[in-house]
């Protein structure tokens, strides 16, 4: 099947980055905000399912959407309202710890949503793919597009601050699942989740959900597991400038590999990893220029 664009469901913040308690970079982001900007980046049709405030803040995410070649049709606008803002803190390995000032409960999806057809890719996750404030508009359009026999890509992204958020949310995040044709999940995610460490006894748990999963764990080997058994691939180590967005442009390197028709797995591995370590590699949320021009 020859695939038409990738929609991206999933929240949009503010990310300022720090180092040594100093700001870096202020640069618009979110999980699947990162990988569809990435994507839009390297020649993909892209649109971003979001909501910002009425601020301008909000102007700067639409804008920067437009320029790097992503629709912005269903970004909804609130007036008299604040669009998010996380603040990044890099350690001394680059690797970042977040404080997030946003709230939740107060998103609302009210505006235009796409039509998905079976030529979309849809690649959603983190807590506003679960968040029951927007649930309902959420699992509408996910059930439609599973509905439509588009392919949906489900990165479970969990963070430590909503755990005492689990039992509200476990149905939305199994219910995903269900629906996907693939789950990427950290070893992380699935500890604060269903307190497992153990890469086998994951899969037996997301198994009866979705066959197909994307095990990641830092740079520590990828497992991934299909009906045909598991797979491990190795992580190259590199020099890291910073790891905002790692996670994000490993899921937007497989969906470009996927696009590209290839369907080896170790070959999509290692072109999520190509793109997840070239963001490593700066002080960014989007692949670099260079890579985008190797790209084309």
């Amino acid at each position: 099947m020859d695939y038409r664009r990738v929609i991206g469901i999933g929240e949009t913040v503010l990310d300022i980055l720090f180092k040594n308690d100093q700001p870096q970079k202020a640069v618009p982001g979110g999980s699947a905000f990162n990988s569809i900007v990435s994507l839009g980046r390297a020649g993909v049709p892209c649109a971003m399912v979001t909501e910002v405030g009425g601020d301008h803040i909000g102007d700067m995410i639409c804008r920067y959407l437009r320029k790097n070649g992503v629709s912005d049709d269903f970004v909804h606008r609130h007036s008299g309202t604040k669009s998010h803002i996380t603040l990044a803190f890099l350690d001394e390995h680059n690797d970042a710890q977040y404080i997030f000032y946003k709230d939740h409960a107060s998103a609302a999806l009210d505006g235009e949503l796409p039509h998905i057809q079976a030529s979309d890719i849809v690649l959603f996750g983190s807590f506003f793919a679960i968040n029951p404030a927007i649930r309902p508009a959420v699992r509408a359009m996910l059930q439609e597009a599973h509905k439509m026999g588009a392919w949906l890509y489900y990165d479970i992204n969990f963070r430590k601050t909503h755990i005492a958020d689990i039992p509200h949310v476990m149905e939305n995040i199994e219910e995903n699942m269900r629906l996907a044709n693939i789950v990427r999940g950290s070893m992380e995610d699935f500890e604060y989740l269903y307190n497992l460490t153990n890469a086998d006894a994951i899969y037996e748990r997301v198994h009866p959900f979705c066959p197909n999963l994307i095990l990641t764990d830092g740079a520590r080997a990828i497992r991934v597991y299909s009906p045909e058994g598991c797979e491990t691939y190795s992580v190259s180590p590199i020099e890291t400038v910073s790891t905002v967005g790692a996670g994000d442009n490993f899921n937007a390197g497989y969906i470009y590999a996927k696009l590209k028709g290839i369907g080896d797995s170790a070959a999509r591995i290692a072109m999520a990893q190509r793109w997840s370590q070239d963001v490593c590699q700066q002080l960014g949320n989007n692949i670099s220029d260079a890579l985008v021009a190797q790209l084309k």
